[in-house]
């Protein structure tokens, strides 16, 4: 019920964009709505008083943590996995990037690396070999770049610190934040797309599940690919460090092993690849009558041959194909033991087995903790759950428009209340979330933004994390009538510069022309 509360406490917070520590008791209650999630179902019928007394003591816990006690503990010998479920995730993040500032190696008076990349290398958007995309050509010039440069303080304010900067050949771009946000971007499409072969889409979406996810590749790897995948896991570590959420789709199954978290036998294997957990459940219910059926609709879909002792009969032999389609043996000399009602549940552990140990896939998760571990300390993923290191890595796949809104500043002279504006607002309330996150891509040069700002917490609004605030001015010039002019962005301040538009037609229209028609990914 402790686990349930701070589940429920976290996501209360991010809806109201606050941190645990400011949120007070009172403002604890299960509405209605509520009752449809399970996760919260075990607190349906506690008082809410009860409640609210309950979380009024988990949060004094949590700041005690906060202040006093997890900077004391070393992470290293200690392992909390029991224990963090009644940790605040806002209590981690703190502890978190206090670490990540004090871990900081690269000091102001060394000048950033800096990467050459060639648009044209992937211009429309096809890649003709994988050695040309960004993520490869960014590998190959930071290979020789010590780790230790890479390191550098959390980002925060109008002119943040990145572990490198990027030039673009051909292009004259002012600023570095655009081009650096704009290249995580591209590197996140590149992953998840035919041009690297380091994830795998993953095999459920062949059913209609998980649409969309991958996995890393299982399958034994090169010296290249190894440095790739380690390339990967710094790319994360700096993703972090720059507070810059990375549009990656990875299955929790990813999550777990990048943590140290096992996975689970039944849930784990059903969410990667149902058709393989419904094929052995198969073996593990069917009665004896059942097995030739079975055999006969395994050989239809080439699972098998036919029994040497009675060649018209169909028979399953102990092999399986891997998730790169690779027909393998189960066991020394699979292919020729045939699958029976004696050991048939031998056949469904060992085709069980086979599908977790890829989903584990030790060599190339290993190779991503490296290069993870040499950007930030590893030790602090014993405080995080794996969907909690997911939300630090990736942040939400959402826009919160009430709290973009809340972090929104208006330049020479405007106002929130001006009729343009007034529009401007209201054609972003009837976007869709997709074009919500084009018109991020289109402003800020990321899809996703961070739903966190230091200034939740009191702080001065100042302190802001990168890319907030969004900021609204007046277009360049004066001349030409406002309705035929279009709108522009400066990427790097997150700064769009709206003309006055006389209506909410014509504020629907272009914004809609500037996020679908737009392909320059650099502002000028």
């Amino acid at each position: 019920m402790d686990v349930a509360l701070v589940q429920y406490i976290n996501r209360l917070c991010r809806h109201l964009a606050i941190t645990p520590a400011r949120l007070h008791p009172h403002e604890v209650y299960l509405d209605p709505s509520d009752a449809a999630d399970p996760r919260v179902a075990c607190l349906l019928n506690v008082p809410v008083e009860s409640l609210r007394l309950r979380f009024a003591l988990l949060q004094s816990l949590n700041n005690t943590l906060e202040s006093f006690f997890l900077p004391l503990v070393e992470l290293r010998q200690t392992h909390i996995s029991e224990q963090h479920c009644l940790i605040f995730y806002d209590t981690k993040v703190t502890v978190m990037n206090r670490v990540l500032n004090a871990t900081v190696q690269r000091t102001a008076d060394h000048a950033a690396p800096e990467i050459t990349l060639d648009p044209l290398e992937i211009v429309g958007g096809e890649i003709r070999s994988s050695e040309n995309t960004y993520f490869c050509q960014a590998a190959r010039q930071l290979s020789c770049v010590p780790s230790s440069q890479l390191c550098v303080k959390l980002a925060s304010g109008g002119d943040p610190t990145y572990a490198f900067n990027i030039r673009f050949t051909g292009e004259e771009v002012h600023g570095t934040s655009g081009s650096f946000r704009h290249f995580l971007w591209q590197v996140c499409k590149e992953l998840q797309s035919s041009a690297l072969s380091l994830l795998l889409p993953c095999p459920s979406a062949s059913a209609n599940r998980n649409k969309g996810k991958s996995i890393l590749t299982p399958c034994p790897i090169s010296y290249a690919e190894e440095q790739l995948l380690h390339f990967f896991g710094q790319l994360l570590g700096i993703a972090i460090r720059a507070d810059v959420p990375l549009p990656l789709d990875l299955l929790g199954s990813f999550w777990k092993g990048l943590v140290g978290e096992p996975l689970d036998p039944e849930q784990d294997l059903q969410e990667a690849d149902v058709l393989t957990y419904n094929y052995v459940k198969k073996f593990e219910n069917f009665n004896e009558s059942e097995l030739e059926a079975l055999c006969a609709e395994i050989s239809s879909q080439h699972h098998s041959g036919e029994s040497p002792e009675s060649p018209s009969r169909p028979c399953c032999t102990f092999t399986y194909y891997t998730m790169t389609g690779e027909e393998v043996e189960l066991c020394q000399g699979g292919r020729s033991f045939t699958v029976s009602w004696e050991n048939k549940d031998v056949y469904a552990r060992a085709v069980r087995s086979l599908r977790l140990r890829e989903l584990q896939n030790l060599e190339c998760m290993t190779a991503v903790r490296a290069g993870l571990g040499s950007i930030i300390p590893l030790q602090l993923l014993t405080m995080l759950s794996p969907l909690e290191i997911e939300l630090r890595t990736c942040g939400l796949p959402y826009i919160n428009l009430k709290f973009l809104k809340a972090h929104t500043m208006y330049q020479v002279g405007l106002m929130e209340t001006d009729q343009h504006i007034e529009f401007f607002w209201t054609a972003l309330e009837m976007f869709t979330q997709e074009e919500l996150c084009k018109f991020i891509k289109f402003a800020c040069n990321q899809e996703r933004i961070p739903f966190t700002c230091p200034c939740r917490d009191g702080g001065p609004d100042t302190a802001h994390v990168p890319p907030y605030p969004m900021k609204i001015a007046p277009p360049d010039g004066a001349a030409g009538q406002s309705d035929s002019r279009y709108i522009r962005v400066e990427t790097c301040m997150f700064m769009v510069k709206l003309p006055q538009y006389t209506s909410l037609d014509v504020m629907l229209e272009k914004l809609r022309y500037a996020i679908h028609y737009r392909e320059d990914p650099l502002s000028g």
